[in-house]
Formats: structure tokens, C-alpha cells, sequence
């Protein structure tokens, strides 16, 4: 397990792709690597002393820098002890080589998403976007918050707020609000566009969340507040935005094309 003497080496690590490995850095430098912190671990692999490959174990399984026989190695590692992890998520062939070590043993999925387009964007959009798109605050809570819970539960197929984690959720998106990571337009007193940054970097946001109600889909309104949220991303966070998209949502990848995204690679994420 790494610790916070190992942060410069996995931060080293993680660097060598700093767009994918954005949620780890992230993690990495808030916690330095301080499991109290970490809210789980990290495990590392090393090659004559030098670390090769690395994993986060929490809520969120991550694999990091790690080809298909790290993350079998990884996976070896975890059967050694019962699943902690709700979420397995990151590039498709280390994701999809610690599955099938792990599947015969961690039972059945409630979903899997295999090949998640991750896409990235490094310029302002050449569109115009939304001029009434902006940052929100605490006094939007009773319109952001239900529209997050909506969101969630659509993407993830199930509520939030299951098993008594209201609470925790909402303090969640507070959190977000606090931060200046949450983004939307509201017209008429109801919430019509949404997104959030999920972590960043100096270098790398990533983008989660974003959502329309489905009255007011196919209105543009994605397309819009998108470019405008990438252009205040880049200009107040950092100046790479990313994010992952399931492959059969196609109306949200035309939106993100239209926004100019580019595709660098594919995710896969594993829910239970």
C-alpha cells in the first residue's frame, strides 16, 4: 500500500498521463496519499524499485498507469479480500483484464459499460455559447440539488438518495457549489441546463453531470451551456476539460462534437 512518502512517485506515475489519470491526481494531491484521507487506498507496483503501476481502492477501483498484467496483478491482490468497491472505472483493457480476473468471485455487475468514448478539449469551442449560463451558489440548492438527484438516478439507474444517503449527497453537491464547480442556466424559476467539474488539476478538469429535463431535450440547451462551461473552465480552473460519455447515449456525443470534443481513448466503467 503507498503512503504519503510515495506521493512524488505516483504523482511521477500519473503524470505520464495526466488527462486519464485526473481523478487520481486529484485524489492524490487533496489526500497525499494519507489513507484517513484517501477514504481507502492505493496500491502500487513496483519493478526493481521503481513504481510501475498503481490502483485506487475506495468507493471508486481505479487502475492507473497499468497495463493487462498490472491489473491482473491488482486483481489478484483483491480477491485476497472481500469487494469495498461500488465502482470499477478507467481505461477499457486494464478495467476489462481485472474484471475477468475478479468476476467469477465479486458476482454479478448491476451494469457494465465497456466502451465509454473519453473525450478532451483544449481550446474554447468555436460555437457560441450560452450567456446565461453561470456558476451557481447556495441559494440555488432547491433547484440544483432535485436536478442532480434526476441526473443521477437516470445515468446510474438508481437514486442517490437510496439507503439513507440523503444527506451525504447533499453535501456532495453543496460541496460542488461551494468550490465553484457547478454550472447552469435557469429560466422561469426552474433549472434547464446543468453540468459539474467532478475533480481537477492545474492542468485537467473532468466534467460530470451534465443534464437537460426531458421536456426542453433537443432544444440546443446542451450544446450551448456546454461551450459555455468549457470556456469558463478553462479560463478560471484549468485549461484541458474532459470527460467520459456512455457509447450508445448518441445524442450527447453529437452535443459534445458539436462543442469540439475530440475522442483520445475509451473507458469502461462496472457497477454494482
Amino acid at each position: 500500500m503507498l503512503g504519503t512518502p510515495d506521493l512524488e512517485d505516483f504523482l511521477t506515475l500519473a503524470n505520464r498521463d495526466p488527462v486519464a489519470n485526473v481523478f487520481a491526481l486529484y485524489r492524490a494531491r487533496t489526500t497525499s496519499l494519507e489513507p484517513r484521507w484517501l477514504g481507502g487506498e492505493m496500491w502500487g507496483r513496483f519493478d526493481n524499485g521503481r513504481l510501475v503501476a498503481a490502483c485506487h481502492v475506495g468507493a471508486n477501483l481505479v487502475p492507473i498507469g497499468c497495463d493487462v498484467d498490472d491489473a491482473r496483478a491488482f486483481a489478484e491482490r483483491a480477491l485476497t479480500r472481500s469487494r469495498t468497491c461500488t465502482t470499477i472505472v478507467g481505461p477499457h483493457e486494464p478495467v476489462r483484464a481485472f474484471w475477468n480476473a475478479v468476476a467469477g468471485t465479486w458476482g454479478r455487475p448491476r451494469d457494465t459499460r465497456w466502451m465509454q468514448p473519453h473525450l478532451v478539449i483544449s481550446e474554447d469551442p468555436q460555437i457560441a455559447g450560452d450567456p446565461l449560463v453561470r456558476r451557481t451558489d447556495r441559494n440555488d440548492l432547491s433547484l440544483v440539488y432535485p436536478a442532480c438527484v434526476a441526473m443521477y438516478s437516470e445515468e446510474v439507474g438508481v437514486s442517490p438518495e437510496a439507503g439513507g444517503t440523503t444527506d451525504l449527497y447533499r453535501a456532495r453537491v453543496t460541496q460542488l457549489m461551494t468550490r465553484g464547480w457547478s454550472f447552469a442556466r435557469f429560466e422561469g424559476g426552474k433549472l434547464i441546463f446543468k453540468a459539474e467539474v467532478a475533480c481537477a488539476t492545474a492542468e485537467v478538469a473532468q466534467i460530470q453531470g451534465v443534464w437537460v429535463p426531458p421536456e426542453r431535450r433537443g432544444e440546443g440547451l446542451a450544446v450551448r451551456g456546454m461551450a459555455s462551461v468549457v470556456r469558463l473552465v478553462r479560463k478560471e480552473i484549468a485549461p484541458t476539460v474532459s470527460l467520459y460519455v456512455n457509447e450508445w447515449n448518441q445524442p450527447a456525443r453529437r452535443a459534445y462534437r458539436r462543442v469540439g470534443f475530440k475522442e483520445t481513448q475509451r473507458f469502461s466503467t462496472i457497477m454494482f
